[in-house]
């Protein structure tokens, strides 16, 4: 029997340990796509305890939690927080077969040097060991992203963000860049449309009435975005859309959300269409990456949604068919040579081969991987989602382009999910390097292993 998470974990061959060892264990990681506060970095916060750092708005957590029954006062309640850690503990010892086992004791592993398992029994122990930890001094958020060998990240960014923060960490020895998020702007169903462009107004200096206003304020907010050093966009669809209009239908849709009105399905694609469509020449004309998240079905449960918000962890798997208009969307761009460099992902699984065959069908421009099949993301980053992705990359495309592991994550602690993908990664090309599947050259393994670790990512993105 192998040691409880030891140094060989997830490793199954000599050529695997091999391989993570000498190739990927030590390489920077480049964090381009997650959800960090860059106020708590540039403010290097500091830890009360485990708890914050840990339990305070990771809904990875609270779905496990909901899931073994225990109340929601230990998830977002008014419990406190060792209340709320001891009821985690107590959960965590049977999430078997669930990648939070594995991260939860990654994370104890690599920032508190705990080895023992979580559990009901060690939690009191745990819990003093780990905040005598967070209290030493050496442990805040900058601090915490130097001990993870962090070489840039990427935040998630609103066009009318000031970017203030990310002005104050131009002197940190990590990059801090944010990433163009401007799914508020597309979302013309929404409710607080008509009131969300009132604050694109105030930001951009642009008064909002035609379709053509909208373009001339969202590019204006690029500008900003480039001067602080992003390339990086990021659109979250919950469908692809695909239905082209004039520019008087979309001044008339645009008019009917700022005046209240109701905005049918179709109104609605044909007003996604244009706005993705715009953004994305945009990104090629500029050299910036689109990055297109698809079928994630959020807030489900109104009841909790009425009482908690968005991302506390009542999201699912959307059924969406993709194929088509997706390719019609890339199709669009292309025919004028403006498709950006773009990684799609896709939060069904079931869509792997559809997105892993889209691929080929617009690659070119002599530019390594421009489009690339995104990590295993949100549900899918266990083994098995991260398995799946990367042998349908490679069995449909090239693998070794592939610009590797995202963070996805708000915490801080987080930073071990790329070891966890390293390992995946180095098992699977050892698996097949032992099976006599792939040859036993050094110069190329090396460079599959430390691309896809970190110098593919590096390379695409140019930051």
């Amino acid at each position: 029997m192998k040691k409880f998470m030891g140094e060989d974990f997830l490793l199954e061959n000599e050529t695997a340990k091999h391989l993570y060892e000498d190739y990927a264990k030590n390489m920077p990681i480049y964090d381009y796509h997650c959800h960090l506060s860059p106020k708590e970095i540039a403010e290097d916060k500091k830890y009360e305890n485990i708890t914050e750092i840990w339990l305070y708005g990771d809904h990875y957590k609270w779905r496990f939690m909901r899931s073994m029954g225990v109340d929601e006062k230990y998830c977002t309640g008014d419990a406190s927080d060792y209340e709320k850690f001891l009821a985690y503990a107590k959960c965590v010892a049977y999430a078997v077969g669930n990648p939070l086992y594995h991260w939860t004791h990654l994370e104890l592993q690599r920032f508190f040097g705990i080895y023992e398992p979580l559990n009901e029994k060690t939690a009191p122990e745990i819990w003093k060991k780990a905040n005598e930890i967070i209290k030493s001094g050496d442990f805040s958020a900058q601090k915490l992203i130097e001990k993870s060998n962090v070489y840039l990240i990427g935040t998630t960014d609103d066009p009318v963000d000031s970017l203030e923060y990310h002005e104050k960490l131009k002197d940190f020895s990590v990059k801090v860049v944010p990433a163009f998020r401007p799914d508020k702007a597309a979302n013309v169903e929404k409710s607080d449309f008509a009131d969300y462009i009132k604050l694109l107004e105030k930001a951009s200096g642009v008064k909002i009435e035609k379709f053509a206003d909208l373009e001339k304020a969202i590019s204006s907010r690029m500008d900003h975005f480039a001067k602080m050093g992003s390339k990086i966009s990021d659109h979250a669809v919950s469908f692809v859309p695909f239905k082209k209009a004039s520019e008087g239908e979309l001044d008339e849709i645009l008019a009917k959300a700022l005046n209240g009105g109701e905005i049918s399905s179709d109104d609605e694609e044909k007003y996604k269409t244009a706005f993705l469509t715009f953004c994305a020449r945009e990104y090629a004309k500029r050299g910036w990456v689109l990055q297109l998240h698809i079928a994630a079905l959020r807030n489900n449960n109104s009841r909790m949604f009425a009482k908690l918000g968005a991302d506390a962890g009542f999201d699912s798997i959307d059924d969406n068919k993709i194929a088509q208009k997706l390719s019609q969307f890339m199709n669009e761009l292309d025919k004028d040579d403006l498709l950006p460099k773009t990684v799609l992902y896709s939060l069904n699984p079931t869509d792997n081969y559809t997105v892993g065959t889209m691929l080929g069908n617009f690659q070119g421009g002599g530019v390594k991987g421009k489009i690339q099949m995104g990590s295993a993301w949100w549900f899918n980053d266990n083994i098995d989602g991260m398995v799946s992705q990367m042998k349908a990359l490679g069995n449909l495309g090239a693998l070794s382009s592939f610009i590797g592991m995202l963070t996805d994550s708000r915490s801080f602690l987080s930073y071990p999910r790329h070891e966890y993908f390293r390992r995946i990664l180095c098992n699977i090309i050892g698996t097949w390097v032992e099976n006599g599947e792939f040859a036993n050259d050094e110069d190329v393994l090396k460079e599959i292993i430390e691309g896809i670790s970190f110098n593919n990512a590096k390379e695409y993105f140019g930051i």
